[in-house]
């Protein structure tokens, strides 16, 4: 299975530290081997999946499509303060 990093995925990414990292591998370990861990998303975000797991005792939220069965976009990061108004506005300037 292919896996695709959008841009703010991959900026916030860089941010985290070491141990941070490797949470976030086994969290898309886990979405890779079951695409369907998170919760699809209604209306503008139809299509959107999203993973909710603690990081360094903080909730975030990890959006994430799969795209015909055979790759998976990681599309945003963060924590859960305004993250779905974020998440929209990324999707509608792309």
């Amino acid at each position: 299975m292919k896996i695709y990093q959008s841009r703010s995925f991959a900026k916030k990414v860089k941010k985290l530290n070491e141990k941070e990292k490797h949470e976030l591998d086994a969290e898309v370990k886990g979405i890779t081997q079951n695409p369907l861990i998170g919760s699809e998303k209604k209306g503008d975000l139809r299509g959107i999946f999203v993973h909710k797991f603690n990081l360094q005792n903080q909730l975030y939220l990890l959006a994430y499509r799969v795209i015909k069965e055979e790759s998976i976009e990681l599309i945003m990061l963060g924590p859960h303060e305004n993250y779905y108004r974020d998440l929209k506005t990324y999707l509608k300037n792309r």
